[in-house]
């Protein structure tokens, strides 16, 4: 099956996040599995010409444009990307569109809807319900059009659903199919050796939802129990990096914290298995690819309650799941600390650390989540050549 996924941007940091490590997770077990599965998206960042794979997979990549700065990643497209769009389709079974309200995605999707080429749209959580102008514009313009034209609408939680049938008014729940995120399963990492100063990570891109500041926030109460532990911030920034380091400075922990900023994927992986707890506070976080690859190498995490893995962490007791809300910046801290302690207790950990492996490898392999996703193309496909 010939398969080309359409995300907004690659950038070598990986500043855009789940989606684009999505599009890649999934394409790797499709060519694995013999399918040729291409990725489309913008380029932006690269020194030099744009990359023609990634992780070995084909990308086709474009220089991005930034015609609506104002709007950050919602603004910039590329006419060359849509022109080559239209040709792909003609020779592609199936667009997988990562859709949001874009320049790239939406006018992917409906290219795909005028040209009848079959249609599957993943959300990522990123189309609810809005009070914003342009947004509601965009909805009325094609989002909707997009939503309820499509052959499959594919979800991660039931809050996305709701979301997404609330938008289109609603999705015929016949083409609704909920898929997870999953990740590649690993080796369970040993046991902390006995001496080494604890460590606790956050790792995702350093933008305000995402709460950095919270974790900066719980290191004094920790240090005060721990004060050898070593506390690690990494990923790209996206805007909220300066004020997490000036909290860091106010605190007076900044000894205690490792910047290294952006990471590749090996690098990921291996930050997961030097960490003791991995911490995401993120406020409304649809299904966290960096949690699960944090519990994929068998480390416990510390989560907020609007993560959609929350259930999922709770019920197996793979960590800790914490209420945080804006505005509450010190109590958000306080229970954040309080988690990370409990983890930090050797058999607490133990304990975490194997149901996380668990959770993951019994429900979120990458494997299990693309045979759903072959099932859903075939239907797809099938239903369109009638």
């Amino acid at each position: 099956m010939k398969i080309l996924h359409v995300v907004t941007l690659h950038t070598p940091d990986h500043a855009f996040g789940g989606p684009t490590r999505v599009a890649l997770n999934l394409s790797k077990v499709q060519r694995a599995q013999g399918d040729d599965a291409r990725i489309m998206a913008l380029g932006d960042g690269f020194d030099g010409e744009l990359p023609q794979t990634v992780e070995g997979v084909p990308v086709h990549l474009f220089q991005a444009r930034h015609l609506l700065p104002m709007f950050e990643v919602s603004g910039i497209t590329s006419g060359a990307l849509l022109r080559a769009a239209r040709r792909m389709m003609r020779g592609a079974d199936l667009v997988h569109v990562h859709l949001m309200r874009d320049l790239v995605t939406l006018p992917a999707a409906l290219l795909a809807l005028a040209t009848r080429t079959p249609l599957v749209v993943q959300t990522h959580g990123m189309v609810d319900p809005t009070e914003k102008r342009v947004a509601q514009l965009t909805d009325l313009l094609g989002v909707r059009k997009v939503l309820r034209g499509a052959d499959a609408v594919l979800y991660l939680t039931e809050r996305e659903r709701l979301d997404v049938n609330a938008v289109a008014a609603p999705v015929p729940l016949t083409r609704a199919v909920r898929l997870v995120n999953g990740v590649r399963p690993q080796e369970r990492k040993p046991a902390r050796e006995p001496g080494r100063p604890p460590a606790v990570l956050f790792l995702a891109r350093v933008q305000e939802r995402k709460r950095p500041e919270d974790f900066v926030a719980a290191m004094p109460a920790v240090l005060a129990v721990h004060p050898d532990a070593r506390f690690v911030l990494a990923g790209p920034d996206t805007g909220a990096l300066p004020g997490t380091l000036a909290l860091a400075r106010r605190l007076g922990v900044m000894g205690s914290l490792d910047h290294v900023g952006p990471l590749g994927h090996e690098e990921v992986l291996a930050a997961g298995r030097d960490a003791d707890v991995y911490v995401l506070p993120s406020i409304e976080e649809p299904l966290g690819v960096s949690v699960l690859e944090a519990m994929s190498v068998g480390t416990p995490v510390v989560i907020t309650r609007t993560c959609g893995l929350a259930p999922d962490v709770a019920d197996a007791g793979a960590g800790r799941v914490v209420d945080s809300r804006p505005g509450e910046d010190a109590a958000n801290a306080g229970k954040v600390a309080g988690a990370v302690l409990e983890l930090l207790e050797p058999e607490a950990n133990d304990q975490a650390g194997k149901a996380a492996w668990n959770l993951v490898n019994d429900h979120f392999t990458i494997e299990a989540v693309t045979a759903t996703l072959r099932r859903t193309y075939e239907d797809v496909v099938r239903r369109s050549r009638r």
